[in-house]
């Protein structure tokens, strides 16, 4: 025969036992504690000081001192020490000082159905602990609206602090979102032992920075995310082009113009082709029907070239029976003054071609 009861650990008592006052005492110490439980708190971690005969407590997780290794009992202050008792499902307690109801249940002491207490943890699937108070295993999880949107939110203390959402595989941190411990948001990564920001948004401009974003455009590494003024987007391929004191190009890539001298292109890397509208040759110098005319033209230059590097000068006179070569003179970069030879008799009309650099 067992010499307690099974729910209350309640001492029978035995037969002949001397001293039966003893054990029938201690019994009733037990349900005087039970039987209609209300505790003064169930926030504390560690004995009080001074605590009434009588006095009784629901012991707070990571509890130490004459607590230490009772976790969520009913602690009796009796005879200057303490008497505990473990929880069985179902217990219920009023707690004073919150002035509401505590079921036990899940291994948690839970608000009460149809209660207004605050839950002091919640484990569905797993046991709850002191950091952790809020713990779910299961293959998913699910969170709603209830008629409209829905928000989930992560507060932090301040600034220094952290509110993130850590991503793990088996335990060990790989990925982390939120505000780590700073108020602009960033996303970070790790090998599992190192961690490395990849992306960061700063938090009154929005710009972003980080290991995934190029450091500018002599940036190398072609899997970076290219900021708009690092390359080239639909809005810069066209338009005025422009370089550097390094000879970067920071502009767009192609200038396309006219004029009545011509038309031009100008492109990033300092290239620029000028073409010109029909130009006619002077008079004629030589008799006719020399093997060779010669005609004087002049054209000024639809976009200046580069001072000191002339372009390269090609023509064509639209007569099959006729080619024209050119002994230029003057100044190339802006324009040009030469003498044409035409291997037909008279003059023609020449359209030009200068190839060259803008920079």
């Amino acid at each position: 025969m067992s010499q307690t009861t099974p729910i209350l650990t309640l001492p029978y008592i035995q037969p002949s036992q001397a001293q039966k006052h003893v054990t029938h005492n201690e019994a009733l110490r037990s349900l005087d504690a039970l039987v209609q439980l209300s505790v003064q708190s169930r926030s504390l971690t560690e004995a009080p000081e001074s605590a009434a005969p009588g006095a009784r407590f629901i012991v707070a997780g990571g509890a130490t001192g004459a607590w230490a290794g009772q976790d969520h009992a009913v602690a009796l202050a009796e005879n200057g020490g303490w008497i505990f008792f473990p929880p069985n499902p179902g217990w219920r307690a009023w707690i004073e000082d919150e002035g509401a109801e505590a079921v036990w249940q899940s291994g948690a002491w839970q608000g009460a159905a149809g209660a207004t207490a605050l839950p002091d943890r919640l484990g569905l699937g797993t046991p709850p602990d002191a950091e952790a108070r809020l713990a779910v295993a299961a293959p998913g999880t699910v969170l709603s609206h209830e008629g409209a949107g829905h928000r989930l939110k992560l507060n932090k203390a301040g600034t220094g602090d952290t509110a993130s959402l850590l991503f793990q595989s088996d335990w060990t941190g790989y990925a982390e979102m939120g505000l780590a411990g700073e108020d602009a948001f960033s996303i970070k990564v790790s090998d599992g032992s190192a961690w490395t920001t990849a992306l960061r948004f700063d938090p009154a401009s929005g710009a972003a920075s980080g290991a995934a974003v190029s450091d500018g455009p002599d940036d190398p590494d072609p899997a970076k995310l290219m900021r708009a003024g690092d390359g080239y987007l639909k809005g810069t391929l066209l338009g005025p082009v422009s370089q550097d004191a390094g000879g970067m190009p920071t502009g767009a890539v192609i200038e396309r113009g006219s004029n009545a001298n011509g038309d031009y292109v100008r492109f990033a890397d300092g290239t620029q082709i000028c073409t010109s509208p029909g130009i006619a040759t002077g008079a004629i110098d030589t008799p006719a029907g020399a093997l060779f005319q010669s005609g004087h033209l002049a054209w000024t230059f639809p976009a200046g070239f580069a001072p000191g590097r002339p372009p390269i000068l090609t023509g064509e006179s639209g007569n099959t029976g006729a080619w024209p070569c050119f002994a230029p003179h003057g100044g190339l970069s802006t324009g040009l003054k030469a003498t044409a030879l035409i291997a037909i008799p008279g003059g023609l009309t020449l359209r030009l071609c200068a190839i060259g650099r803008w920079v």
